[in-house]
């Protein structure tokens, strides 16, 4: 029996998926446990017409996300922190000070997440770090971190 998946289903295949199962866990599991439906051609034409749209949402979304990189690439913040002599934090900087720096000086919010910094800021200087928004939307700006 052919089936479309509502969810994922391991060994089986992932949302929207049309596979092919035995008649018995289609009819006796999959379909009234709502993990699937029966692949007529209605039901076809409107997994087709759900995947249109949420490729829509996904184009918008990553097109806003562009327009945020653009927006915010080449912007400097400053991060002023205690330091010794020799230049060396009595602290370290992460991701959650670049954030917080980003949020007060430009008000600009950016999840933490999407910070990539390879290992906490230790020394003053300026930082080029690189900003994530989406797999396919990055973007880079400069920290500069200085001594109160």
């Amino acid at each position: 029996m052919k089936i479309i998946l509502r969810e994922d289903i391991n060994k089986l295949g992932k949302v929207g998926d049309v596979v092919a199962a035995k008649d018995g866990y289609a009819r006796n599991f999959l379909i009234p446990k709502g993990f699937a439906f029966e692949a007529t051609n209605k039901n076809l034409k409107q997994v087709e017409l759900d995947k249109k749209r949420k490729q829509l949402v996904l184009d918008r979304e990553k097109e806003n996300l562009q327009k945020l990189a653009n927006d915010i690439s080449g912007v400097s913040c400053t991060v002023s922190v205690e330091a010794n002599e020799e230049e060396q934090l009595y602290g370290s900087i992460d991701v959650a000070d670049v954030a917080k720096a980003l949020e007060t000086e430009k008000n600009i919010k950016i999840e933490t997440s999407c910070i990539e910094l390879e290992e906490p800021i230790k020394s003053l200087g300026i930082y080029e770090i690189n900003i994530k928004l989406h797999p396919e939307v990055s973007t880079k700006i400069r920290v500069w971190v200085t001594k109160k």
